[in-house]
């Protein structure tokens, strides 16, 4: 062994500038891990023995060494919904070594935390030796990766992927942890074939139930819905308590407009990491969607119960929750949902993502006061942004519920209709995304079906355009669709206009004019057909984190944003976002995610309450 690598190794045992978490509610092992760890010559050594405890100290700073029981005796938090959502909201950067701790040496139990990609699992009792042991092994591997990750955090992710498939295809050291960073970078790359093959690669070597879900993974994104939902049900078959297969899964059943077979699987999702902040989240989002309502209260105030301090939590949770809190005519907690928002506004003041959720949850507490003049100067000032470019569908799906809730009690504004028909015909690009705005005004049946009745114009729109090109005639197509699309915002027309204009340039004499008009109109309106900035950032279910140097770490995806940016997907001819890489949070607005509160938990959700003086939370991206 060379000096140099005698040095390296030096250097991993070297703990004595290391700082360590030790996360077990159990005060005896606690004391056994520190005094192992101070053994080792860690520096600095910390303890929690609650995972919301945890959660914070993880999400306030950085560790090197992580120790955390699997089980605590609550029954409902986890080491491993710990680490989850840790790394859905890419709070754990590649240096932090995570270690599961444990008594369960079931294989179910040991498969689930290598699904996790966890640096280490120890089952107790175990000696202070073997905890040295795993890791040193674990740093050994970052060490022995580092090239892999400095590429990533430089932010090339070409020689990244080419690293990883250099050691893959030599079966050096740690290939199958290489491949797995690989294929999850091919995925971010929107090289989805490219990925599938590298998943098929390593399920011929050994098969491995997340590179069977990486396939299902890959088949979605290149919109092959029907063979993702196949390698699915295989897949969960054979592995029901895969809790990351029944996210995709529910993403498949969203992109194909079956909410309520989506609903269904993130419950399954949901008890089985019943401290899953994020899924709750996805539950509670789709079962207020779906009519859900006592569903949805309940999965969303337990998800502000547990996160409402967390970076992972999305203030369009609080959204939904006080319109459910308003249908049942909770007025106090309504206005805990208003007070929450606005505390967060107050450090936000940029944001109009959170005015307009300020101004949606405002109205409703105006309309429980029955302040009516009031509330038709909310809702006019509320739709004069409806073609306003930064209105999205998290914006307009918030809108179309209100507009329901104040034709559900009998007081109806002349404009009504034509914002919900203005509204529907620039976001139905999709049978699911329609599907979805439908649902919102579910309260209000009439305003359901004129949703339906503008996704027929804009389908009716689509063919009638298509048949000029059909016709010869590829020129008027484009300015056909083009005229559409600019006079209802529908991305969709745009989208198709672009397509016709890259099938058939060579007829269209003046085709660049054209696609260059097309370009402007897409390009200014794309964004408020995706989720918001950080949305799609942090691990996709059944993925890594990939995160660069330097980056501040973004918010939770919120769940409501992740299930319209799977709704957008079947859109025709949409431009394939996720081609981009998405290592990094997205720059943007002040995140929602940012903790209102640090309140004191009872029965009604009093953590929530008390606002005034209460500490500031660590800004998310």
């Amino acid at each position: 062994m060379s000096a140099g690598s005698n040095s390296v190794a030096a250097a991993d045992r070297d703990f004595s500038s290391c700082k360590a978490l030790i996360i077990d509610g159990h005060p005896t092992s606690r004391s056994i891990l520190a005094a192992q760890l101070r053994d080792l010559g860690v520096g600095t050594v910390v303890q929690c023995n609650r995972i919301a405890d945890a959660r914070k100290q993880l999400e306030a700073r950085e560790y090197d060494l992580v120790l955390c029981e699997q089980h605590f005796q609550d029954g409902k938090d986890s080491g491993q919904s710990l680490l989850d959502d840790l790394r859905r909201a890419q709070l754990l950067p590649f240096s932090t070594v995570f270690v599961m701790v444990t008594g369960e040496a079931s294989y179910t139990a040991v498969a689930e935390a290598a699904e996790s990609a966890l640096d280490s699992y120890l089952l107790k009792p175990f000696a202070a030796a073997s905890l040295a042991d795993r890791l040193l092994q674990a740093r050994k591997r970052k060490r022995v990766l580092r090239d892999i990750f400095m590429a990533i955090e430089s932010g090339d992710y070409d020689q990244a992927a080419r690293l990883c498939l250099v050691r893959f295809q030599a079966k050096a050291p740690y290939w199958l942890y290489a491949a797995r960073i690989g294929a999850e970078l091919l995925l971010r790359l929107g090289q989805h074939d490219a990925a599938q093959k590298l998943y098929q690669a390593v399920i011929d070597a050994q098969a491995l139930p997340w590179a069977r879900l990486g396939i299902a993974r890959s088949q979605l994104e290149s919109g092959r819905l029907q063979q993702a939902r196949r390698t699915l049900e295989v897949l969960i078959s054979a592995d029901p308590s895969h809790a990351d297969a029944y996210d995709v899964m529910g993403r498949v059943h969203v992109e194909q407009g079956s909410l309520n077979e989506a609903l269904e699987t993130y419950r399954m999702a949901t008890q089985l990491t019943p401290s899953s902040i994020e899924r709750l989240q996805r539950q509670g989002m789709l079962a207020f969607y779906c009519g859900e309502q006592a569903e949805a209260r309940r999965a969303l105030e337990r998800a502000a119960s547990i996160g409402i301090t967390s970076k992972m939590f999305d203030l369009q949770s609080m959204v939904l929750l006080a319109f459910a809190r308003f249908r049942d005519k909770d007025g106090k907690g309504l206005q805990r949902c208003a007070d929450n928002v606005r505390h967060v506004l107050e450090k936000n003041t940029q944001s109009s993502r959170l005015r307009r959720f300020a101004a949606v949850i405002e109205t409703l507490c105006l309309m429980h006061g029955r302040q009516l003049a009031r509330v038709l100067e909310e809702m006019r000032s509320l739709a004069r942004e409806i073609r306003h470019p930064g209105f999205d569908i998290e914006a307009a799906l918030n809108m179309v519920t209100l507009l329901s809730e104040l034709a559900a009690a009998e007081l109806r504004l002349d404009e009504a209709d034509v914002w919900i028909e203005s509204i529907a015909l620039r976001f139905c690009i999709s049978k699911s995304l329609s599907e979805l705005l439908a649902k919102a005004c579910g309260i209000y049946p009439p305003y359901s079906e004129l949703v339906r009745v503008s996704h027929a114009k804009i389908t009716s729109l689509a063919e009638s355009s298509m048949n000029h090109s059909l016709n010869g005639e590829p020129r008027a197509a484009v300015q056909s669709l083009l005229a559409h699309g600019a006079r209802t915002l529908n991305t969709k027309l745009i989208d198709m206009a672009r397509m016709v204009l890259q099938r058939h340039a060579e007829k269209i004499p003046d085709a660049a004019e054209l696609q260059s008009q097309a370009d402007g109109i897409f390009d200014k309106l794309a964004s408020s057909t995706m989720p918001n900035p950080g949305s799609a950032a942090g691990r996709q279910s059944g993925g890594l984190v990939l995160r660069s140097a330097g980056a501040v770490a973004p918010s939770a995806s919120s769940p409501a944003q992740a299930t319209m940016a799977a709704a957008q997907a079947q859109a025709a001819g949409a431009t394939n976002t996720a081609a981009a890489p998405q290592a990094t949070g997205a720059p943007g607005e002040a995140s929602s995610s940012q903790s209102p509160a640090q309140g004191q938990g009872d029965d009604n959700l009093a953590n929530e309450a008390a606002l005034a003086g209460a500490p500031e939370a660590t800004p998310a991206a």
